[in-house]
C-alpha cells in the first residue's frame, strides 16, 4: 500500500552521511511538503568537511523549498535519552535508520565503534519506535534501515537473494548488520511495528566516503602512491551509484508492510527485506581501467599518467568476498524500480565532484 509523505515529519539517523544527506535533498527536490528532522554524531571516521559540505547543501536546498521544513541535531543514536527526547519532541511518521558504523575492514581493528552504532544504537531506534504507540499515539508508520550486502558473507550462490540463508557473516561489520534484521524482525513481531531492512550493494559517487575504494583510489593516484587491489583483481563488485540507492529508499519509505494477523490471531510480521544494487557486477580491474580513464578525461591527472607504476595486485583481505550481485527481482517486482545508472556514468560525475571540491576550489582559495 502506498501512502503519501506530504506533510508527514521523517526522521533521518546518519543524515550528514553519504546516503542519509543525498535521501534528504531527494525529499526536499520532490516538491511535497516534509518536515525532516536529522540527526548525525558528525564524527571524524572521516574528513568531517565532506560532511559540512553536504549540509550546506541541504542548507541550500531547504532555502529553495520554504513548504518544508530542516531540523538538524548533533547527536549519536547510542544516546538513549537523546533519542527518547527526538522521538517524543518531534513525533515522526516514518523513520529511515541510516546511522552507522560503516566499514569492513575498520571493524577487526575497531570492533567497539560497531557495537556502539550498529546494535545499541539500533535498539534505541527500535525501543523508541514501540514507544511512539503508547498512550493511544499513532506511532511511527514505518520503519526503514540499512542494512548490506556483506550479510551474505562468501555466498556462492549468486546472484545474492534476499531468500538466502544468510547465516555466515565474515565479518563483524556484516554480523551486526545481520543482527539488526533479526532484531527488527522481532519487534516487528511482538510490537506490530512495520519494517524494511534494505541490502545496500557498494553505494558510491560525489561527495561519497573517502574509505571507499573509487575515493581512496583518487586520493592516492593523485598522491603519487600505489593502489592495492585486492585477490589480485579477481573480485567482482555490484556498484551501485547513490542516486539509484535514494530512488530505491524513498520508493520504500512509502510503502510500509501490511499490517494484518494470522490464523491463531497474532500479528503476523510487517517485515520485508530487499537488496538494491545494479544487478550487473564489474570486475575490479576494470572498475580501475574506468576510473583511470574519467580522472585522465577531467584533468584531475595528466594525460601521460602511469598507471601500471602505480597498481599492485595483492591477496585477498579479512573481512572481504571475491564477489557481489544482486538479485533485485523483488524490488522491482513491488516497486516496479531497479537501479540502472552506469559504472561510467557515475564515476564520471564522481570525478566531475572531485575536481570541483579538491582542486578547483583549492585554485579559488589561492
Amino acid at each position: 500500500m502506498r501512502c503519501t509523505l506530504k506533510d508527514k515529519t521523517i526522521l533521518v539517523t546518519g543524515a550528514a552521511g553519504f546516503i542519509g544527506s543525498n535521501l534528504v535533498l531527494e525529499l526536499l527536490r520532490t516538491g511535497e511538503a516534509v518536515h525532516i528532522v536529522g540527526i548525525d554524531n558528525m564524527n571524524s571516521y572521516y574528513d568531517v568537511s565532506i560532511k559540512e559540505y553536504r549540509l550546506n547543501e541541504i542548507k541550500s536546498m531547504v532555502a529553495s523549498h520554504p513548504e518544508s521544513t530542516w531540523t538538524f541535531i548533533v547527536g549519536s543514536i547510542s544516546d538513549r535519552e537523546l533519542i527518547q527526547k527526538v522521538f517524543r519532541e518531534y513525533r515522526p511518521s516514518v523513520v529511515v535508520n541510516l546511522a552507522a558504523q560503516a566499514g569492513v575492514r575498520y571493524s577487526i581493528t575497531n570492533p567497539d565503534a560497531y557495537i556502539e552504532s550498529n546494535l545499541i544504537g539500533f535498539y534505541n531506534i527500535l525501543e523508541a519506535c514501540r514507544h511512539s504507540y503508547d498512550d493511544g499515539e499513532p506511532g511511527v508508520e514505518h520503519l526503514v534501515y540499512a542494512s548490506s550486502s556483506s550479510v551474505y558473507g562468501s555466498n556462492k550462490k549468486i546472484p545474492y537473494s534476499t531468500e538466502d540463508k544468510v547465516d555466515n557473516p565474515v565479518s563483524l561489520y556484516a554480523a551486526t548488520k545481520k543482527s539488526n534484521e533479526l532484531m527488527a524482525h522481532a519487534y516487528s513481531k511482538l510490537y506490530n511495528i512495520p519494517s524494511t531492512g534494505l541490502r545496500f550493494f557498494t553505494v558510491y559517487g560525489p561527495a561519497g566516503r573517502p574509505d571507499m575504494a573509487y575515493f581512496s583510489f583518487t586520493n592516492k593516484l593523485l598522491a603519487g602512491e600505489t593502489i592495492q587491489i585486492f585477490n589480485y583483481g579477481n573480485c567482482k563488485r555490484d556498484f551501485t551509484y547513490v542516486d539509484d540507492i535514494v530512488e530505491g529508499v524513498k520508493r520504500v519509505m512509502q510503502s510500509p508492510p501490511e499490517k494484518k494477523n494470522g490464523e491463531d490471531g497474532l500479528p503476523v510480521p510487517p517485515y520485508a527485506i530487499y537488496n538494491i544494487g545494479n544487478n550487473q557486477p564489474e570486475n575490479l580491474l576494470d572498475f580501475v581501467d574506468i576510473l583511470q580513464q574519467e580522472l585522465i578525461r577531467a584533468g584531475v591527472l595528466p594525460q601521460d599518467y602511469d598507471f601500471e607504476a602505480h597498481k599492485k595486485l595483492v591477496p585477498m583481505q579479512p573481512g572481504d568476498v571475491p564477489v557481489t550481485y544482486a538479485d533485485t527481482s523483488a524490488l522491482e517486482r513491488d516497486f516496479g524500480f531497479k537501479p540502472g545508472t552506469s559504472l561510467r556514468e557515475g564515476l564520471r560525475r564522481f570525478v566531475q565532484w572531485y575536481r570541483e571540491f579538491y582542486i578547483d576550489r583549492k585554485k579559488e582559495q589561492r
